[in-house]
């Protein structure tokens, strides 16, 4: 292991795009602490190549007396800070968990923090706190204008780091990705559920017309730039983590579909979601300079997700049958 590099306590660091961030972060030398409350999203089998090589505390970032006891014995110097309610449709349908750990626990991660000096605070946000855009893109000093429970939540949070930046002087990073895909990605999120739904020969119900725009960045990539920022990027900034690779939900369903040689009789459109923003956006020139830059292009990173879940059938299979208990809308 490298000398000098910190300690890094990571939460949400079981989940889809934690877990990845961990295992890199771990490969380049760090001490690592997840802290991950295990929710239906969480699974540690998302960290079993580094297994025992790591401290884990499963722990809700709500239950304050816990996250400070945890900051006492372990002494991380950098939070990074990914533990989120994170799915729009839920939100909409009962937005109660969304504004107690995206806003009541991001507010205790920052109390604690605070008091505990730590060097470095980076708090992964979202594009999706900027609201919709038809034409152009969002810049990280562009308003804020949330169209779902999910994202207010996430707006909120946002702020609420701005403001322990200026009262407090706090050392804190803001990151704001667009939609990840890859490996090891719940199956509630649109292209596992493609994935499995082709699979199967299902339906695969789209919103709308499927006209919807989505800019689309691997995990791998999103992961790395995060580990750029907390590295290389300044205190108190906001970076934009984006790809350029916009698409429409129908055609990500139709690569889907052609690349498991299914047919495209399998889309079936179904009533819009509420408030569904059109199209997202992102302008990533403040973090190109740094020298992250995306790798994995659409159309490899696709066909490689499509197999890893087709490798990786039986871990699927048990995420669809906890979710045809838990939220049987998408699987009955």
């Amino acid at each position: 292991m490298r000398k000098n590099l910190h300690k890094i306590l990571v939460t949400g660091g079981a989940g889809f795009i934690g877990s990845e961030f961990v295992r890199q972060a771990f490969k380049k030398g760090y001490k690592i602490i997840v802290v991950d409350k295990l929710t239906y999203a969480g699974d540690l089998e998302r960290l079993k190549e580094i297994d025992k090589k790591y401290k884990f505390y499963r722990t809700d970032i709500c239950n304050k007396t816990q996250i400070e006891s945890i900051f006492r014995k372990e002494k991380p110097e950098i939070v990074v800070h990914f533990a989120a309610e994170s799915h729009v449709d839920r939100s909409i349908w009962n937005a109660t968990s969304f504004i107690k750990t995206n806003i009541e626990g991001t507010k205790i991660l920052l109390d604690v923090a605070k008091n505990a000096k730590i060097k470095k605070f980076i708090h992964i946000s979202t594009d999706e706190v900027y609201g919709e855009i038809k034409r152009g893109q969002f810049y990280e000093n562009s308003p804020l204008s949330p169209s779902s429970p999910y994202s207010a939540s996430k707006a909120s949070a946002d702020l609420l780091v701005r403001s322990y930046i200026r009262t407090y002087n706090f050392p804190a990073i803001i990151v704001r990705s667009c939609n990840n895909y890859g490996p090891w990605q719940y199956p509630e999120k649109f292209i596992p559920v493609a994935i499995y739904k082709s699979l199967r020969n299902e339906e695969i119900p789209l919103y709308g017309k499927g006209f919807n725009v989505r800019e689309w960045l691997h995990v791998t990539d999103c992961a790395e730039g995060i580990l750029r920022v907390m590295e290389k990027g300044k205190i108190k900034e906001i970076y934009n983590l984006g790809s350029g690779e916009e698409k429409r939900n129908i055609d990500v369903a139709k690569k889907i579909l052609k690349i498991l040689g299914k047919s495209e009789s399998l889309i079936k459109f179904v009533k819009d979601r509420p408030g569904h923003d059109y199209r997202y956006s992102i302008n990533f020139s403040k973090v190109s300079k740094l020298g992250w830059r995306p790798k994995v292009g659409f159309e490899k990173g696709i066909k490689e997700t499509v197999n890893w879940y087709k490798q990786n059938l039986d871990w699927l299979e048990r995420k669809v049958k906890y979710l045809r208990n838990y939220w049987g809308r998408i699987y009955n």
